[in-house]
């Protein structure tokens, strides 16, 4: 929300209606004003004082009453609560995962491989489904393809910028790995990028060009208890640990920050230009918002409310 009203601040709006709008107005929409929202007797002293409202640094942070943060640097100590090893131990694979793991064979009906049978070794092309991701906003577009197969088995093609996605499952380690392609990342080396953010299922995803790279980064990821990685030619170049549910991290913001930062870095070192890939990454497992998703049960056809194959014959 601090980056929203400094964004919203640099497009033209009033540095003080937007200030209201996430302060006074919040607070009244939700019934919270008898305890924060203004600076009056009886609320809460949650203050930000900055210098500048049209650049909106903030300088000193108050939450009720106490000094927390001033100039940037970070004033108390955090209590320290042990978590249950439930919550901490949340990515559980069958076993380690291979580069096999993430093969896609053609043609590949849903949930089942068989032999390719399509002309000749290496000849023939097949439709693809492929999930279509739109640069900042969360619907997906239905794309076609008439891709090639090598050896019976479908390859990530950097040229056509599609990539391959697997949504390994991660909560009852069952061994299951559901593959699927996607198009709009843009990445242009052998990479990879696992997360265990993936809204609402919260799977590890997996998205890469390499299926070495997709099993180096979702590897790493299970080590880590969750979170991100990025892996480029075979060596992870971006991390940040999410040991809580694979969700969120036990140590300081300030830390998260600047290992979040190596996520972003690391993807555009694969290639990727795309405003917020990371919030792009995390949605393609909602299978609640159109046209293509991908789930532990395989490729999702939103608008239809089916399951549909990554590859037709």
């Amino acid at each position: 929300m601090d980056r929203v009203l400094r964004h919203a601040i640099e497009q033209g709006l009033d540095p003080m209606t937007a200030i209201q709008m996430m302060t006074i107005n919040t607070a009244e929409h939700f019934g919270l004003t008898k305890e924060m929202g203004m600076i009056a007797p009886g609320r809460w002293a949650d203050l930000v004082l900055v210098k500048d409202l049209k650049k909106f640094k903030a300088d000193l942070v108050l939450a009720k009453g106490q000094v927390i943060a001033e100039k940037g640097k970070w004033k108390v100590s955090l209590p320290k609560f042990s978590y249950p090893s439930w919550a901490t131990n949340s990515v559980r694979l069958k076993r380690k995962l291979r580069a096999d793991d993430f093969r896609i064979e053609s043609p590949s009906p849903i949930g089942r491989r068989v032999p390719f049978r399509v002309g000749a070794r290496g000849q023939g092309k097949v439709k693809a489904n492929v999930i279509g991701v739109i640069e900042n906003q969360a619907p997906t577009k239905h794309l076609t393809f008439n891709v090639k197969p090598i050896d019976g088995e479908i390859k990530a093609d950097m040229k056509r910028d599609i990539a391959k996605i697997a949504l390994v499952e991660r909560h009852k380690g069952t061994g299951g790995v559901t593959m699927g392609l996607v198009s709009g990342f843009g990445f242009r080396s052998k990479c990879a990028i696992a997360s265990t953010v993936a809204h609402d299922s919260h799977h590890m995803i997996v998205v890469g060009t390499d299926e070495a790279s997709m099993a180096v980064a979702g590897n790493s990821l299970a080590r880590s208890g969750g979170g991100q990685v990025v892996v480029k030619d075979g060596r992870v170049i971006g991390k940040v640990e999410l040991k809580i549910a694979g969700l969120m991290s036990t140590q300081k913001a300030d830390v998260v920050a600047k290992k979040a930062e190596t996520i972003l870095k690391g993807f555009r070192l694969c290639g990727c230009k795309l405003n917020n890939p990371n919030m792009q990454l995390s949605l393609l497992a909602l299978v609640v918002i159109p046209e293509l998703r991908i789930s532990d049960m395989g490729l999702v056809d939103v608008t239809q409310f089916k399951l549909i194959s990554v590859l037709e014959d």
